[in-house]
C-alpha cells in the first residue's frame, strides 16, 4: 500500500508542477481597497490553503460543540 501512496503523491506532484507552469500569467485580485497582482497558480494555491485552514477550523469547532452537548 505504501507504493500506491508514493505513486499517487508522485502523480499529483507532477500534475501540480504542470499546472503551475501553464498558469504563470499574472492576475489582479482585489479586496476592499487593496489589490495585488500575482501569478494565477499562486492565487489558486493560496485559496486552497485558506480553504483548508478555515474548513479544518470549522470542523474542529463543530466537533467541540457536539462533544459539549453530549456531555451536558
Amino acid at each position: 500500500m505504501r507504493y500506491v501512496y508514493a505513486i499517487l503523491i508522485g502523480v499529483l506532484g507532477v500534475a501540480l508542477v504542470v499546472f503551475s507552469l501553464q498558469n504563470l500569467r499574472n492576475v489582479t485580485i482585489e479586496f476592499l481597497t487593496m489589490s495585488a497582482t500575482l501569478p494565477l497558480a499562486l492565487v489558486v494555491a493560496l485559496s486552497y490553503l485558506a480553504g483548508m485552514v478555515t474548513g479544518g477550523s470549522l470542523l474542529a469547532l463543530l466537533r467541540n460543540w457536539m462533544r459539549a452537548t453530549n456531555r451536558g
